[in-house]
């Protein structure tokens, strides 16, 4: 339950900034920009921090590479499924969506992965102990 409930936000997160629907920070900052600076400030910098949570926690469990070896297993998994006819590329909303999946994934498992690593080994990272 607790990697879906992090996945869940990282879906979030990403599909706030960006999506095929009118409904994303992107298309609203754009269209708002002159009539209401001080939100779009405010709501690009919450954005922000939140990247900056879910990036900084990425890169310290699985590093660049892990974030790189993570999104091409997805990207294999979309391929596979392409591949036996049971995903289609022909709709960019779908598309769109896909890559949100993608990068919530990469997301999530780095920020997950601290707690699978010690639950799997018993070990806990340098971060985890308390003094």
């Amino acid at each position: 339950m607790g990697f879906l409930l992090r996945w869940g936000f990282a879906f979030g997160l990403v599909a706030l900034t960006f999506n095929p629907t009118e409904y994303n920070y992107v298309k609203w900052a754009s269209a708002n920009y002159n009539a209401q600076l001080p939100m779009v400030i405010l709501f690009g910098l919450l954005l922000v921090v939140g990247y900056i949570v879910y990036l900084r926690s990425t890169l310290r469990s699985i590093g660049a590479f892990g974030m790189f070896l993570v999104a091409a297993i997805v990207g294999a998994l979309l391929w596979v499924l392409y591949d036996k006819g049971i995903l289609t590329l022909d709709n960019q909303n779908l598309n769109i969506w896909l890559g949100i999946f993608a990068v919530s994934v990469v997301l999530s498992i780095g920020l997950s992965w601290s707690i699978v690593r010690r639950k799997l080994s018993g070990q806990a990272d340098v971060d985890d102990v308390d003094a």
